[in-house]
């Protein structure tokens, strides 16, 4: 057997694997998977030798269009549990397709460094409200006005379609910060995946479209179909599952156990930033 196929192999194993878990995390934690999906892409890109200025937006594009049917799944199964707040979403449907649709026209012309940047320091925020945070990390017990809501929602968009997650790691904090209970705030945010990534990942298909000449085959734009079909499959069998759990297990170790992995991830992206690797 050559070592090409044994290459395509292990890249197609670890693409599975990283499948499975963004699945149970989308349905445990309501954050679309992007979390996991990106970092895992970065190293498996990196081995097959995808060209540094276009590997973390191809991670990011394809990461938002891998996760729209693991975030309709979960959403579809918290629905069901009758914990979503609908008046939320609704509120917040078009400044998050503004802010998404703003993230894509900045990913057309944006350097590599800024998708790290923006990963980083929300990762890092995130990593420590899931190690550090308790109870007492709270503003409010009632949500915003109408009008900072609206705000709010245009910057997780924002964000999210620059970080490639489903915006469940920022709305899953502000939600927790305004008194929402955490299975709340977990169903909810699984619907706000649904209103970023589709249009997110239209986005950054039209975002790469300029760099065919140097994006790898099996590429439509700023998305990996190859990924794609690796990751979904195993991400659509995981993430009801991991929704079911999220409503019957302890959360604690599973969110020390996640914030862990998202500081790992922050280190190697600012390893990465500080060396260009």
């Amino acid at each position: 057997m050559s070592a090409t196929y044994v290459e395509f192999g292990l890249m197609a194993l670890a693409l599975l694997a990283g499948g499975a878990a963004t699945g149970l995390l989308a349905g445990l934690f309501g954050v679309g998977g992007g979390a996991v999906m990106v970092p895992i892409l970065y190293e498996v890109f990196g081995i097959v030798g995808v060209a540094p200025e276009v590997r973390m937006p191809l991670c990011v594009g394809t990461s938002l269009l891998a996760i729209v049917p693991t975030a309709i799944s979960s959403y579809r199964k918290h629905l069901s549990k009758g914990m979503v707040d609908q008046e939320i979403l609704k509120l917040w449907i078009l400044p998050v397709l503004v802010g998404v649709i703003a993230g894509s026209l900045v990913a057309r012309h944006a350097p590599a460094g800024l998708f790290k940047l923006v990963f980083v320091c929300v990762a890092a925020v995130s990593t420590a409200r899931l190690l550090f945070g308790n109870d007492r990390w709270k503003i409010s017990d009632t949500l915003p006005s109408n009008m900072v809501m609206r705000i709010i929602g245009g910057v997780i968009g924002a964000l999210s379609s620059l970080m490639g997650i489903g915006g469940g790691q920022i709305s899953n904090i502000f939600m927790l910060l305004y008194g929402r209970n955490i299975h709340q705030a977990v169903s909810t945010s699984a619907g706000l995946g649904v209103l970023i990534a589709i249009p997110g990942a239209l986005g950054y298909i039209y975002a790469g479209w300029p760099k065919m000449a140097v994006l790898p085959p099996g590429s439509l734009g700023y998305v990996s179909l190859i990924a794609f079909a690796c990751i979904v499959p195993a991400s659509i069998f995981t993430a009801p599952i991991g929704a079911q759990w999220a409503h019957r297990l302890p959360r604690r170790k599973l969110e020390l156990g996640f914030g862990i992995f998202l500081m790992l991830v922050c280190l190697r992206f600012l390893y990465s930033l500080v060396t260009g690797s």
